[in-house]
């Protein structure tokens, strides 16, 4: 297998934009580093010979982790020389020595580029203004944050997650990367919220029951913005994920309890508690079940099938603008019996795209 390491190189005239710069709470060269760790790549040649695929990047451009995973994966001959417009370069050789010393002497990549050019077959490679972002002036940094910004927004996102409750996270990560908030300090915050609201579902009152919905809204929102930090700040780690998704199912659990337990006492009933109790059954099932994808910190994402992300639309968070409408005319209880029928049929259909010949 051919090894693939990341060489920054030095960007040439950029004026005010150096390695040490600030780009969403971490220096430029900090964040290229941790970039291509993330994806997989080595910061310095093995010992061993062989044939290496060297990725030299400027020190003004951000890289997106799947970016570089798709230039250490994208099919180049030996010997060949690929260039975008942003003088990032990736060569196949036997000699990456000599790619080495180029890029050490060369005083800005347009330099080293040209350096490799007249050594190698040269092939023009096309911009990808989803996996990097070059930083030309200092006026520039603004947009580059808002970028990595945009970048953290899911594919599998339901529309009302993605265009409420995830610009208002950005805005909070936005600012919060400034500070030594970490992520973790934020997954508890927003499981105090959580819990909190669960309480309030006791009761039959509108008023209350709106209380504890919007309370729960806003656990949902702050609960991105943990997972935005840590993406931002390279902070992503087994034990933060795990403290996030059982957070979350946490507060699910006794969201769900509450609203059963508010529904027996005005129904003066105790059948309204078998079907909460299914429903906590049925969640606690599915959060099992969805576990050991939740919390992997893989490098290199597989592909999703045509079944996960049908799965993946029935788990979005849209649900919760549906007990906000309940809860407004004090009917926040009926969603238990939502859970309690759609959890199963998730759950089904989990296991069904993750049979083996469902990943194909």
């Amino acid at each position: 297998m051919t090894e693939s390491l990341l060489v920054v190189v030095a960007a040439g005239a950029v004026p005010d934009v150096t390695l040490e710069t600030m780009v969403a709470g971490l220096p430029l060269g900090r964040r290229l580093v941790l970039a291509g760790a993330r994806a997989g790549l080595a910061s310095a040649p093995s010992s061993e010979p062989g044939r290496c695929r060297v990725i030299l990047v400027p020190s003004n451009v951000i890289p997106q982790p799947r970016w570089l995973r798709a230039l250490a994966a994208m099919p180049l001959q030996p010997e060949t020389l690929w260039v975008d417009p942003a003088q990032v370069a990736v060569v196949d050789t036997e000699d990456p020595k000599s790619v080495l010393d180029a890029a050490g002497r060369a005083a800005s990549a347009a330099e080293c580029v040209a350096t490799l050019k007249g050594r190698f077959a040269t092939i023009e490679g096309t911009a990808d203004h989803r996996g990097r972002f070059a930083v030309r002036t200092a006026g520039d940094l603004r947009s580059a944050e808002s970028w990595l910004l945009r970048g953290l927004i899911k594919d599998s996102e339901g529309f009302m997650s993605r265009h409420v409750e995830r610009l208002i996270s950005l805005a909070l990560t936005r600012h919060l990367v400034w500070t030594s908030v970490t992520p973790n300090a934020m997954t508890l915050v927003s499981l105090a919220i959580g819990l909190a609201a669960a309480p309030l579902f006791l009761s039959s009152a509108p008023g209350w029951q709106l209380a504890g919905a919007l309370l729960f809204l806003l656990h949902s929102i702050l609960d991105g913005c943990d997972g935005e930090i840590a993406r931002l700040k390279f902070l992503e780690s087994p034990g933060g994920a795990a403290l996030d998704f059982w957070g979350d199912n946490a507060v699910h659990v006794a969201v769900f309890g509450c609203m059963g337990v508010g529904w027996s006492l005005s129904a003066h009933s105790a059948w309204p508690l078998a079907v909460a109790a299914l429903a906590v059954a049925c969640t606690l099932a599915a959060a099992f079940v969805e576990a050991p994808r939740m919390v992997s910190l893989s490098a290199a994402p597989s592909p999703r099938s045509a079944g996960a992300k049908t799965a993946d639309a029935l788990a979005n968070r849209d649900f919760i603008y549906l007990i906000v409408a309940l809860s407004a005319f004090g009917k926040a209880a009926w969603f238990v019996v939502f859970v309690a029928i759609g959890t199963p049929i998730f759950v089904l259909v989990r296991f069904w795209a993750d049979r083996p010949h469902g990943r194909a």
